[in-house]
């Protein structure tokens, strides 16, 4: 059986997009303490999710089973942590 190029081309562009997530322990590893809003953005892309609450802003790159969540206050970094990232 013969598979069409254009099926083995699609195959192709979405498993290169799976796997080139952003959410890796490297990329964990370069978030800090002050780092800015825009600088977090140039690591791990656009959030998924991001909410505002008392002048503290909560944003979740990832999903319930992997994620990595930054608070910001100000524009800065102040808490972050990660689930299942390797």
């Amino acid at each position: 059986m013969r598979v069409p190029i254009r099926l083995t081309v699609v195959l192709f562009l979405v498993a290169m997009l799976l796997g080139c997530s952003k959410l890796t322990m490297e990329n964990y590893s370069k978030i800090r303490m002050g780092i800015e809003y825009g600088e977090v953005v140039k690591i791990l892309g656009k959030a998924d999710n991001c909410s505002d609450a008392l002048f503290i802003k909560n944003c979740v790159w990832g999903n319930e089973q992997k994620n990595i969540t930054v608070n910001f206050a100000g524009d800065k970094a102040i808490i972050f942590t990660s689930k299942n990232i390797k």
